[in-house]
This record gives C-alpha cells, structure tokens and sequence, in this order.
C-alpha cells in the first residue's frame, strides 16, 4: 500500500501530537509517530528527514494555511488597516487547538541549531499576512513591513502563551498596544520625513534603500512528477 508524500507527512503530523505534550518535538515523539501511522522508518525518515524538526514545521505551516483560509471568509471592509493586521494575528492564534503543541515549538526553535528555523517561520507567517491583506509594496517597505509585525507577532505569541484570562482576552488587549506603538512610531517617522533638515541628511541613504528591491516570487505551479510513500 502506498500513500500520497503529503498525506504520510500529514499522518506523522497527527500521530505526533498525541506524543508532544509528553515528550515535546523530540526523537521519541517521531518514534511513536512512526509505529502508530505503521509507516516503515526508512519511509518516514525521506518524509522527515529532520524527524521531529520537520513535523514542528509541518505543524506550523498548517497553522498559517487555516489562518489563510479564515481570513478569506472574514470581511474586513469596514476595518481601519491597523484593525486588519490585529485580526489577521489573533486568526492566526484561535486556529491553534493544542496551546502545548506551540509552547513546546517555542522552546524547540530557541534552540540554537534551530532558531533560523523559528525566525524563518515567523517571517513566513507575517509575508502571508501582509500579503493576504493585498500589500503590493516591492522596495524597502516589504522588508520592513514584515520585519516589524514579526516582532509584534512574537511578543504576542510568548504573551498568549501565558495568558489563561477568559477568551484571552488580555493577549488581544496587548496586540492592540503593540499595535499602536508600531503606529506612533510610524507617525513620527511620517513628520521627520517632512523636515527639511531631515530630508537632506537623508538623501544619502534614502538612495541607497531605493536601490533594496523585495525578492522576487516564484509562480505557483503544478509540477510533473509524484512521491508516494509505501506502508509496512
């Protein structure tokens, strides 16, 4: 019998969870992944070459698709920007059914061997939003855009993590705060850009960030080929 790669992985994925909230993304926990979803270890060592790592990641990634996916049946026509970016991240948080699942991700990817694994997922996650929410920007903005709602998208993240106030309702309260921090901070780069003083020593470098383009998207495409995954 064989099975479809991203149905193996997603097998090992929800095999795992059961295992996490004892044993963490660790070594132990793709074991018993493995004997449950009774896929040989050779197989799923080519799904997961990183074992556990991969599924951290998995999980992570999956996340970010439900996110995506509820923000498209969400109006947000009548939101400020600023309301927008807070819904997306709080979506992005109410998709997680297992909290522990997350808590034990944080502490795996602060590891160091794993933190650009962390960083990398976290900026994935904020591209998703600012590119959901239809920003177009290609210059400088696009890496900064994303750079700052990763801080707050962080912050947010390890204060959940803590919160047991009734429908976290003290995370979305803090969202909000850092939120509207980003948007001072925003307003006073605004007004230092219209001093005349300011502008001209700026011109230097602000034609140096000219030249910062974002990267360039690949399209997305079906590809000819397929993987399948046989079972024991």
């Amino acid at each position: 019998m064989t099975v479809p790669y991203e149905t193996a992985k997603n097998d090992l994925l929800q095999a795992a969870l059961n295992h996490v909230p004892f044993d963490g993304w660790s070594e132990t926990t793709f074991r018993a992944a493995v004997r449950d979803t009774e896929l040989s270890a050779s197989v799923a060592r080519a799904v997961c070459p990183r074992g556990a790592v991969d599924l951290a990641i998995a999980f992570h990634k999956a996340g970010d698709a439900e996110m995506l996916a509820r923000l498209k049946t969400t109006d947000m026509s009548e939101m400020k920007f600023r309301d927008k970016i807070a819904t997306a991240v709080r979506l992005r948080l109410e998709v997680v059914e297992d909290k522990e699942a997350v808590r034990r991700g944080t502490t795996l990817f602060a590891l160091p061997m794993y933190a650009a694994d962390g960083a990398k997922l976290v900026w994935g996650t904020c591209d998703e939003i600012w590119t959901a929410l239809g920003d177009t920007s290609d210059d400088i903005n696009w890496y900064t855009k994303r750079a700052t709602l990763s801080g707050v998208y962080s912050a947010t993240v390890l204060y959940w993590l803590g919160d047991d106030s009734p429908d976290h309702m003290a995370t979305w309260a803090f969202l909000d705060r850092r939120i509207e921090d980003v948007m001072r901070i925003e307003t006073i780069k605004a007004r230092a850009r219209q001093s005349p003083v300011l502008s001209r020593l700026m011109t230097g470098p602000n034609w140096l960030l000219g030249r910062i383009k974002a990267p360039a998207r690949m399209p997305k495409m079906d590809l000819p080929g397929s993987w399948t995954a046989p079972r024991d």
